[in-house]
């Protein structure tokens, strides 16, 4: 992304993935040179082209440490990346645990801070409706969307407490049309859940089950949900933890995710699961919705509430609505619009929801606006189900 430094302009880099801790600034000079490391070059051959399109001494010695730069911080594809990637994936199939990845960041990490702040995040909250079998919340920093939150979690009972929750999140980083696994219990500052191991072990049978799925070392779509969920039941609340891929190969005008049909296999067995369990289960959607601005690769900087945000949250409602009358097949067709141009990162949750659990009715509590920066923004809301 653009550079926030602003005495260093240039593209700030990272690893989404955590594979390197590195962050690194490429001045404007060099950003050329990006564009060339495609595999198909030499050192000599980027040397050769850049000093034919760019006025820059030392052009050799600005490449090589630019290849020098990006390779120790495990930005290129070679010996230092594998070995960091190794590592990173071996260090979490090995732990017994998984750990939080966002303490300390999004949330405190010590507990009496953070049992503080989920004490005013859920302040005053009553439930609402009786019977509910399911809620959406956000997952966005718990910072700006904590209203919505407590609008989901305030309709949760206290004769919820010994189900397994079923937390679907969305998988930013993981495979189109795969679901993410684990065995491992969530560890974090409030102590460690119980995981479902015997649906847990049912799932990954599947094709299009990834166990032990490496996103979920570095996801939160499901650790914020974790966070509440023990706010309010106690650190062993127990949990079934399901990451889910991107349906990015759906969006086509005839194709619909089931159309896959690993997908298909998948949300079978996971309704099966669902009308033989129903009494036990508590469904839990970790979803934000639109991501507007030009953070997200839009042309205009993006206002909460204003100018072409207002037209979005027509947009949502639309999508909101479909959502909570569980019209998987209305919804999925708003989602294919323009190729997704709200680019919602709750929809895969949301879809594999309504296949899985297709009685299922929604009361929508809040929706909000939220900038994310000074011109981006993402839309959320806090939404129950009932059958």
């Amino acid at each position: 992304m653009l550079s926030p430094v602003t005495d260093r302009p240039g593209l700030l880099i990272r690893d989404r993935l955590r594979y390197s801790d590195t962050t690194l600034i490429i001045p404007p000079s060099l950003i050329p040179a990006l564009l060339l490391l495609d595999g198909t070059r030499t050192k000599l051959d980027l040397q050769a082209e850049l000093a034919r399109s760019l006025v820059i001494p030392e052009i050799g010695y600005a490449i090589g440490h630019l290849l020098e730069a990006l390779s120790q911080a495990g930005f290129l594809e070679d010996e230092t990346y594998a070995k960091l990637k190794q590592g990173r994936i071996l260090a979490f199939t090995e732990s017994p645990v998984r750990q939080a990845a966002h303490a300390g960041s999004a949330y405190p990490a010590e507990i009496g801070p953070l049992r503080d702040l989920m004490q005013h995040y859920l302040d005053g909250a009553a439930p609402t409706r009786k019977g509910i079998m399911g809620i959406a919340a956000p997952h966005v920093s718990p910072q700006g969307g904590w209203q919505s939150y407590r609008a989901a979690y305030q309709e949760l009972t206290p004769d919820l407490r010994d189900r397994t929750f079923v937390v679907l999140g969305t998988s930013h980083y993981g495979q189109p049309g795969k679901f993410g696994l684990t065995h491992k219990p969530f560890q974090t500052p409030f102590g460690k859940t119980r995981i479902d191991q015997t649906l847990v072990a049912e799932l990954a049978a599947q094709p299009a089950a990834l166990l032990e799925d490496y996103c979920h070392a570095i996801e939160h779509s499901i650790e914020f949900q974790v966070v509440f969920l023990q706010a309010i039941y106690g650190a062993d609340v127990r949990i079934l933890p399901l990451l889910c891929g991107p349906f990015a190969n759906t969006m086509h005008a005839d194709e619909f995710p089931e159309d896959d049909e690993h997908v298909k296999r998948f949300l079978e067995a996971l309704r099966e699961i669902a009308e033989r369990e129903k009494q036990r289960l508590f469904w839990v959607l970790g979803v934000d919705m639109a991501h507007m601005g030009t953070r997200f690769g839009d042309t205009f900087a993006a206002h909460a509430d204003r100018d072409e945000m207002s037209l979005v949250r027509e947009r949502d409602m639309l999508r909101i609505e479909r959502m909570n009358a569980s019209d998987a097949r209305g919804f999925w067709n708003l989602i294919k619009e323009n190729r997704d141009d709200l680019k919602w990162c709750g929809s895969s949750p949301i879809y594999t929801f309504m296949k899985v659990v297709p009685q299922a009715r929604g009361t929508l509590h809040r929706y909000q606006q939220w900038n994310i920066d000074e011109k981006s923004v993402v839309s959320f809301a806090g939404i129950s189900f009932a059958l």
